[in-house]
């Protein structure tokens, strides 16, 4: 804020002040403030009169002192006067000293502009000596960097250029009026496309040096793929001699540990150098420049495109030259991505080897599984799969995800798997279809110990014990079949055997389990049930044996499978479903087995010709009994005799069961109006004839209890006196195997008129066999 200036009250006392000032310069600062406070107040009149009034005053003092002293007046203007004229004449001498003085200065002042200009010209001449020397020393150190440039010292060069601007542009440039600003200005505005050139030239040189290592990529693949062999092969060696480093896999620490003597660099070795200088320059020199940040964006850029040159479009697996096509694309992979991680553990932040193997293992991982609809031999995966885990393996040891590869190999036995069910699946259908369905001869001894080292098979006698040629109880295609399923699971199993990096164990036994369920449930035993349809009742029994067989098989199979899987995979029981569908089909054969046999004792029966109303007694059995109580015992010991004991005398049960049910159901029909005490007879014949073909058989007591309803209601049909059967305690104890109703039915039609035979018409018992009468 202004200081407020000074004011005054009355001008009289400021007068005063300013009148005795006893300067000029104090006159005029006293005077300046009151003729300010006298123009902004407006009192100009008032200060105009206290300077007339002092005025005044002042001549008033003069006139009074020139009449009261006005000798001594005179005296003093006299006396001044005279001084006044010493003066002037003092002047004029001076005057003419100053003439003089002034006429020696100007020829002093010649001399001395003569010598200034002769110095001029010397500190000149001086001048420009230096200037060039400067100059020189500043053009010096531009050819000198242009020099470094030539010869590929970029960094040695961009060193030169940032001395030549800090020790010499700079401070002159500082400094407008120096000699050399425009020489050090124009060289200033060049540093920059010194630098440029710098830099194009440096990464000139590291673009020839990635396609060098591009074109090297597969080539360093390759050995490092060779020197994971070699790994694998000294691995191997050392698991033969110790089974307990079995245990540990390739880049474990155990074998990393035994393998540390065999140092190898696979960067550094008598087949391939790779050398990172050019990468390094580069780094220095755009790091020195301010522009890293751009040069890793570019480098990125780069490694980029030469990673989608490197990955083919397509990939053959079904060349002539086996694999070549996909090793060729993983040996370029790995080559590329082992640079990638060399060069990031040299220069940490060039980080793109992750996003770019990534990028290259989705890509590999493409073309493989585009590839793989091709293939239809899983043989061929067989030498696929080598490769890929070596690739693994390799790619393992650098640290890098094989996660993804890993996922591949899952692929790749998802497709072998397929190719084997396919190929099995066609050579179980075919084993099937073309048996024969007879029990298997073997000629000699050597033939029975090939089916005996392939087949699931319990012998009672040693193969030195037995005749040949023999029959063994199967047919030809179980041995067949055996064959297939050991070979299924050897093939299954040798995929992983391959190589030691599958980890997809479990899902090998998993995969293994169902497709042996789906061909054996699908292709063997549906195949068998399928056939039971046959009427043929030798081939039904076949299927019955070669199921039971089966049946055995799978439990073998089982125990197989728990013997072989792998360490990795759970623990527990094994259980395939093929087993219980066999044991559940075996039921069906034999339930096929029984009607083929009722079926036949059917058409027996239906050939009785029972003539109820007989005129004469007859003295033998029915033709149809006799025919039956041969056509058991007949197949038994020729069509059924290779099958077990119990389901020979369950057929003989249900048999025996079915006839009485047949022979009983005879009388019983509506056709059958009367019957006399012949045809009584005739029916006890047959009866008695079958049984005592039962009481012939093994297990007689029981198969005899299949005739008991049939015994006795002929009993009852032979019965004088029929009130026995109305008496329940009776007919409980006599006939209580006797259907109630049956017994009633038969009683009523039972007649004890026979009538003679020379009234019979010629053809009456022709009519009565067709239901006429």
């Amino acid at each position: 804020m202004p200081r407020k200036g000074q004011t005054w009250a009355d001008y009289d006392t400021a007068v005063d002040q300013i009148i005795l000032a006893p300067t000029d310069s104090d006159f005029l600062d006293q005077l300046i403030p009151v003729l300010k406070d006298a123009s902004a107040s407006s009192r100009t009149a008032s200060l105009a009169q206290s300077l007339s009034q002092y005025a005044q005053e002042r001549e008033s003092d003069i006139e009074r002192i020139g009449l009261t002293k006005h000798e001594e007046f005179l005296g003093s203007v006299n006396q001044l006067q005279k001084v006044r004229e010493g003066t002037v004449i003092l002047t004029s001498e001076i005057l003419d000293l100053n003439q003089s003085i002034q006429a020696s200065t100007e020829k002093l002042a010649e001399q001395k502009q003569g010598l200034v200009d002769t110095r001029g010209v010397r500190q000149n001449v001086t001048d420009v000596s230096d200037a060039l020397k400067d100059s020189l020393k500043i053009l010096h150190a531009v050819n000198n960097a242009h020099e470094l440039i030539r010869k590929k010292k970029y960094y040695a060069a961009l060193k030169s250029l940032d001395d030549l601007q800090n020790e010499h542009l700079v401070p002159i440039i500082q400094n407008k009026y120096a000699t050399q600003y425009k020489l050090a200005d124009l060289i200033q505005k060049s540093i920059p496309d010194s630098q440029k050139t710098i830099s194009k030239a440096v990464m000139n040189d590291l673009n020839t040096w990635l396609y060098r290592i591009r074109e090297t990529s597969q080539f360093l693949g390759e050995v490092a793929f060779f020197h994971t062999k070699l790994r694998q092969d000294r691995q191997r060696g050392r698991v033969e001699q110790n089974a307990f480093l079995s245990r540990f896999k390739l880049n474990s620490a155990i074998e990393l540990v035994f393998d540390e003597n065999n140092d190898f660099d696979v960067l550094d070795n008598e087949d391939v150098q790779v050398e990172f200088t050019p990468l390094y320059e580069a780094l220095h020199i755009h790091d020195a420049l301010g522009q890293i940040d751009r040069f890793h964006g570019d480098y990125a850029a780069t490694r980029r495109q030469q990673k989608e040159l490197l990955l083919p479009n397509t990939v053959d697996l079904l060349s002539d030259d086996d694999d070549a096509s996909l090793r060729a694309l993983l040996e370029s992979i790995a080559g590329f991505a082992i640079i990638e991680k060399a060069t990031m553990q040299r220069a940490p932040q060039l980080r793109s080897s992750l996003e770019l193997w990534d990028s290259m293992c989705q890509t590999a991982i493409n073309l493989i599984t585009n590839a793989l609809s091709e293939v239809t031999n899983a043989e061929a995966l067989l030498k696929i799969k080598p490769v890929v885990g070596l690739f693994i393996q390799t790619m393992d040891s650098w640290g890098y995800s094989v996660t993804m590869m890993n996922n591949l190999q899952l692929t790749l036995f998802n497709k072998y798997a397929e190719l084997l069910r396919r190929r099995f699946s066609d050579d179980f259908q075919e084993i099937v279809s073309t048996d024969d369905y007879m029990p298997m001869a073997i000629n000699n001894q050597e033939e029975y110990e090939k089916v005996l080292s392939v087949s699931w098979i319990t012998q009672d006698k040693s193969p030195e014990e037995l005749t040949f040629p023999c029959v063994l109880p199967f047919s030809q295609m179980y041995p067949l079949c055996c064959i297939d399923i050991r070979n299924l699971v050897n093939q299954f199993y040798f995929f992983s055997a391959s190589d030691d990096h599958f980890q997809h164990s479990s899902v090998i036994d998993d995969t293994l389990k169902r497709s042996l369920d789906e061909l054996l449930t699908q292709r063997v035993c549906q195949s068998l049930v399928d056939r039971l349809s046959s009427q043929y009742l030798g081939q039904i029994v076949q299927i019955l044996i070669n199921l039971e067989h089966f049946e055995t098989a799978c439990q073998k199979v089982e125990q197989l499978l728990i013997d072989t899987r792998s360490s990795a995979s759970a623990g527990g029981p094994v259980t395939l479903a093929a087993t219980e569908q066999f044991r559940d089909n075996k039921k069906a054969a034999e339930k096929r087995i029984f009607e083929v046999v009722n079926h036949k004792i059917d058409d027996l029966v239906d050939t009785s010709d029972y003539d109820w109303t007989a005129t004469t007694k007859p003295t033998k059995p029915s033709s149809y009994i006799l025919t039956l109580t041969q056509y058991l015992p007949n197949i038994m010991s020729s069509t059924l005799l290779g099958l077990p004991r119990e389901i020979k005398e369950l057929i003989y049960f249900d048999a025996l069961s079915h006839a009485a049910e047949k022979i009983l159901a005879l009388p019983l029909s509506p056709d059958v109006k009367k019957i006399n005490p012949n045809g009584v007879e005739a029916m006890s014949l047959d009866v008695e004839h079958l049984t005592q073909f039962v009481l012939g058989l093994d297990n007689a007591f029981m198969l005899e209890q299949n005739l008991d309803e049939l015994q006795q209601t002929v009993a009852l049909m032979k019965l004088e006196n029929h009130e026995e059967f109305f008496d329940i305690s009776i007919r409980n104890k006599k006939y209580g195997r006797v259907n109630e109703k049956h017994g009633f039915t038969l009683l009523e039609k039972l007649t004890q008129t026979v009538e003679n035979p020379g009234r019979a018409a010629p053809l009456a018992n022709f009519g009565s066999r067709f239901g006429l009468r």
